[in-house]
């Protein structure tokens, strides 16, 4: 069984901080469900990758073991992956949906400015930015339901662009065409050497995380 998180202490100027996150295993009980563990939990909210929020917690967990970082994705983070120094954020969409549609999904991603926000100094004035230095656009590619297979790896696409393409366009949200138009996709194979290509010269080179 993993070990159980320290008790949360107080610091001394009054804020409460939480103790570093210890990670479950598949088998830990739930105390008081017998017979439940968190396998149960994990296949109850995650057991469909088809979903919109399933889809992109998956999207960030390939991107971050493509480019061997070994991290937790963090929930309130202002980019979802720092590799090498580089910050990166990882958008997804699907043509395909886990409900009934009546033709195929068109291809955009939102959402690409954020409002930086810190419990100590709440939101950041300057409002909504570009908070990363490149961004990953996942297309999960099937057209299908009977060839689509959402641990097949090899029907994700990735388009990777700089910062820098995104914010002299002002774009805040953008569609597949127009994202082809910038770069064009690689397959996971490909997924690191395109995000070092599209990384700010002058990014650090600092250890993963």
């Amino acid at each position: 069984m993993s070990q159980t998180a320290s008790p949360v202490q107080p610091e001394s100027d009054g804020w409460i901080v939480p103790p570093t996150a210890t990670t479950v295993a598949p088998s830990d009980p739930f105390l008081g469900l017998d017979g439940t563990t968190v396998v149960d939990f994990w296949q109850f909210a995650l057991g469909d990758l088809r979903m919109n929020n399933a889809r992109g917690y998956l999207a960030e967990f390939i991107v971050t073991r493509a480019l061997g970082v070994a991290a937790q994705r963090v929930e309130w983070a202002e980019y979802d992956v720092l590799f090498d120094g580089i910050k990166i954020e990882v958008k997804s969409s699907a043509y395909l949906q886990s409900w009934e549609q009546p033709r195929l999904s068109r291809i955009t991603f939102t959402g690409l400015k954020g409002t930086r926000y810190t419990p100590r100094g709440g939101y950041d004035l300057a409002g909504k930015q570009f908070n990363a230095d490149v961004y990953v656009f996942g297309v999960q590619t099937a057209q299908n339901h009977a060839s689509y297979n959402v641990l097949d790896l090899t029907q994700w696409a990735f388009y990777v662009v700089p910062r820098a393409a995104l914010e002299s366009r002002g774009y805040e949200s953008i569609s597949l065409p127009a994202l082809a138009e910038l770069t064009p996709s690689v397959q996971l194979g490909g997924l690191l050497a395109a995000v070092l290509a599209a990384a700010p010269s002058e990014a650090p080179g600092d250890s993963n995380i």
